[in-house]
Parts: C-alpha cells; structure tokens; sequence
C-alpha cells in the first residue's frame, strides 16, 4: 500500500481560500521592494511564520541567537503568530520582507492565484504532519485508523486531513476540531490526533507522560516539501544579495539547531511563546533530527534549502491529475532555486 500514488484532496478543497489570495496577489502592485538598513548599515528584514514559535521554527531563531544574520548584513526580526496568521497578506502589505509557507501546497496555491511569490527554500524535506494514536498494537500504515474520531487543527483540514481522506478512506463524520489542548483526545482511547512532530507530539507525551503510536505522514506518501522560505518575485530581484545571506544564515541556524548547542534559541521560542517550554522544545528538536526533517532528502545531497524541479514535477503531477490545480498551470513559477547557495 506504501507504494502506491494515491490521489490528492478534491480541488475545490485545497484552493477554498482561492478568492482571498486573489485580492492579496492584487496588493503586492502596490508594495515597496526597497529595503532599509538599520543606524548600523544592516538590512532590516521580517521574517513572518505564521504561528507560535516552536521547534518547527528553530533554526531561524538561532541564526538570530548564534549572530549568523547579523554577520551577513541583516537585522532579521521574526514575526510570530497568532496560529494560521495570512503570510500572503503580511507579504503583500509589505509588513513582511519574507515569511514562512507550510508546505508546497501553500507555494502552487499562489500561483493559481497569480500572487507573484516564490519558494526560494525549503528548510524540511518531510512534511512534519502526523498521526498520533494512544498506545496499543502496531500500525500497519493509517488504515487501521479509519473509523475512529480524529482530532484535526483548522489549518490541516484541507491539506493533510484531505490527503488522508483521499488516500484511506477517512470520513469527516470522524472529524473532531482541535483546538490545541490535547485533553478531549487523551480522554478516549480510542481517538487520533492529526498533529505535528514539532508540538503536537511532544504536547501528548508531557500532558499524559506516554508513549503514543506515531505515523509521520510523510513516510506513508504525503508528498510536500515543508517550511518554504517565501518571497516576493519583486523583493527577491530587486534584493538578491540580502535574499541569499538570509538563506545562508538560515540554513546554518537550522544546522546548529538540530546538531549543536540549541540553548539560546530555545531561549528566544520560550520568550515569544511561554507554552514551548524547554522540555517540548527538546522533543520537538529530537523529532526533526531522528526523522531526518531538515538534513535528509534533497538537502543530503545538496544541502541544507535544497530544492530540485524533479521533486517539484513529481508534486504537481500528482496534484493535476487528482484535480487539485489545472494541468496547464505553470507550476515551474512556485518555486526557484537561483538563491540558493551555490547558484546565481
């Protein structure tokens, strides 16, 4: 069943949203690309995530901690939150130099769009959706799930909640809303939890101090890249050099998050989020490594941000042929890999 190509969520279900990120393509007409520096000369940029900061978001706070921005010319400041925050909207109004897509759905939705917003890379090679069950017998793969409730966050209803929908026969009559709080899902043993490694997960094992049957939809087919650094066609061509240090230093942030001394960083999650607590930062960090999340895929062979066309082909066709976008769409124009280092 693993090897199988199942097709992806209805079209009308993964581009609801369609309308608003028109009226916010027409917004970026009106953005300025210019950036300034700082009293010390330093390009100022934010960099908005939209969410609360945690592990997920690790290794841009400890390029932040480490100076790694800072030694490349930029004054970054980093945009948390509130959960499901418009990235597209903040890039638009230019509230935002550069922000954070989830995935690569988030990447071709803007292009079917026409908002002029590219990927320029992508910080994990696995999407870092999950399943998460309470103790029992070993999972063959999702299936032996279907039937039973599923607590779902609003804002993987339409991608990775659909693909499960799609891909194994899940129903939203077992659709529960998740709200954050894992409580109505420790108290029936029979419920799921449609989470992520970076919170979710570590949230269950702190509130009920077990350990849960997890699947990492990743590795039972769903097939986004995650954590796209998103920017503006505009700002990117006309602040190419910026662009590319902002991506270095990333890449060396996420690097040293997920192999060395993560303590600062973890020092600046907890103050802008108090709810990531050193202990979930900890497991979140654990989860992106023994998953191989930031440093296994493409980025093993190219490096940290990796992206390759193939990768992104092989996504679109999968998507096109399930409905989900027009297959005329240029999909070449979600993504571009000139910034990365090494190109350009």
């Amino acid at each position: 069943m693993r090897g199988n190509r199942p097709p992806l969520p209805h079209r009308r279900a993964l581009i609801a949203g369609a309308g608003a990120l028109a009226a916010t393509a027409a917004l970026f007409a009106c953005t300025r690309n210019e950036v300034q520096p700082d009293e010390t000369g330093r390009v100022r940029l934010r960099f908005a995530l939209g969410g609360l900061a945690d592990a997920g978001h690790g290794g841009f706070y400890q390029a932040v901690a480490s100076g790694a921005y800072e030694r490349r010319g930029l004054n970054v400041e980093i945009l948390q939150g509130p959960a499901g925050a418009d990235v597209p909207g903040l890039l638009a109004s230019g509230t935002a130099e550069l922000g954070l897509g989830a995935d690569s759905f988030a990447a071709l939705n803007l292009v079917a769009a026409g908002a002029p917003v590219k990927a320029v890379a992508a910080c994990f090679q696995k999407d870092i959706h999950v399943l998460i069950a309470h103790p029992g017998p070993e999972l063959e793969d999702a299936s032996d799930l279907v039937g039973q409730p599923v607590y779902v966050p609003d804002d993987a209803t339409e991608t990775a909640w659909a693909w499960l929908k799609a891909r194994y026969g899940f129903t939203d009559a077992s659709l529960r809303r998740y709200t954050g709080d894992p409580e109505a899902f420790l108290a029936d043993e029979r419920a799921v939890l449609l989470g992520t490694l970076t919170s979710t997960l570590g949230a269950v094992r702190v509130a009920a101090d077990m350990t849960p049957r997890v699947l990492v939809l990743a590795d039972e087919g769903y097939p986004p890249y995650g954590g796209l650094v998103l920017a503006p066609n505009a700002f990117a061509r006309d602040n190419a050099r910026a662009l590319r240090s902002f991506i270095v230093a990333s890449a060396e942030g996420w690097r040293d998050y997920i192999q060395g001394d993560a303590r600062a960083a973890d020092a600046l999650i907890t103050a802008a989020n108090p709810a990531s607590t050193a202990r979930l930062l900890t497991q979140g960090r654990d989860a992106l490594r023994l998953n191989g999340v930031v440093a296994g895929g493409d980025a093993a062979l190219y490096g940290l941000g990796a992206m390759t066309e193939d990768r992104w082909r092989e996504f679109f066709v999968i998507a096109s042929q399930a409905g989900l976008y027009a297959e005329d769409l240029d999909w070449r124009q979600a993504f571009t890999a000139q910034y990365l280092p090494g190109r350009g």
